[in-house]
């Protein structure tokens, strides 16, 4: 199951700029490797940490991560935000791991240097060297690796797993990726700790995926709307019915209203583009009337004369808006 970020920073979803910016504090002040060197488990709380601040400090990153969960960071042809943090509180500092997070000056974190050492017990922790200087394993993150998939057009609406073909310390692997429901076009995910690996025991780096969406040979995909035409008959038209239209979400049954035109727009509100936080987009159906394919002679030229005496009574002229 994927992180939840207000849960690791211990916020509520509603949760205010100021108060994810003091929990961070409080927790990072708790959890900083330098603090704990032997302690694997507060390290990896730290980095989780500072994945939950990157994308919650940051109000377009905490915007998609609502909306499509922590798989997903950025839309559109600019992509996300580097590895930046965007003005986070801290200014940055070597050693920190973080995996595309800002890194923490020590000494703004704890309150000045001499707050820091006195943690240390005056200033000599248990890696100072000659001259109470403390050695610090120079860490060194890992590059991150981008990659390109396509996936169907029914995969993006439903959400579900995919493989991808990437190549990663010059290794041609396939990897299985969780796509989320509702993704679009030209979006990336950031899937955290699958790049290149780091050295000296810095985090790996992050695979962004580029994901490319296969045409459907019937649905258009408008934001989070769906569009489709939908043929019905001459008699539906003029009579009115109840057609039944295939959705990502089962068939319905649409009302066609009497006496109908072609280019008519009906809509099923909530039958579009679904997101995991519960936004539903809508279903578009336009209308096109289709002629009986019928080669009885008879049948046709009746119709014919029926449509002829209808227009004769017609009040309107159908192309008086149409104009240069």
């Amino acid at each position: 199951m994927a992180d939840d970020y207000y849960q690791t920073l211990g916020v509520p979803r509603t949760a205010s700029a100021e108060d994810i910016r003091k929990a961070y504090r409080e927790l990072a002040r708790k959890y900083h490797p330098d603090l704990h060197p032997d302690d694997d488990s507060a390290k990896e709380k730290f980095k989780q940490l500072q994945a939950a601040f990157d994308v919650l400090n940051d109000p377009s990153k905490r915007e998609m991560y609502d909306r499509y969960g922590s798989s997903f960071e950025g839309v559109g042809a600019g992509g996300p935000r580097g590895g930046g943090w965007g003005g986070g509180p801290f200014p940055g500092a070597g050693g920190a791991p973080g995996g595309g997070g800002a890194e923490i000056d020590l000494e703004s974190l704890f309150g000045g240097a001499g707050g820091f050492e006195q943690l240390f017990g005056g200033g000599r922790s248990r890696s100072a060297g000659a001259g109470g200087r403390r050695r610090r394993q120079t860490q060194t993150p890992g590059e991150d690796v981008t990659a390109r998939m396509s996936i169907p057009f029914t995969l993006a609406i439903d959400g579900g797993k995919a493989d991808v073909a990437i190549d990663r310390s010059g290794k041609k692997e396939t990897i299985s990726v969780t796509i989320p429901q509702g993704i679009p076009d030209g979006a990336r995910m950031r899937l955290r700790g699958q790049g290149q690996p780091g050295t000296g025991g810095g985090p790996a780096g992050d695979l962004l995926l580029d994901v490319g969406i296969e045409q459907h040979p019937v649905f258009h995909r408008d934001g989070d709307t769906l569009e489709v035409m939908l043929p019905i008959t001459l008699a539906e038209a003029i009579e009115g019915a109840k057609v039944d239209v295939p959705t990502p979400w089962g068939t319905i049954a649409l009302k066609v209203p009497p006496r109908t035109s072609s280019g008519r727009k009906l809509r099923a509100g909530g039958m579009g583009v679904r997101h995991a936080n519960g936004a539903k987009g809508d279903l578009i159906a336009e209308v096109q009337i289709v002629l009986p394919d019928t080669g009885d002679a008879t049948v046709l030229d009746g119709l014919l004369e029926a449509a002829k005496a209808a227009q004769a009574t017609a009040t309107a002229n159908p192309r008086a808006a149409l104009k240069w």
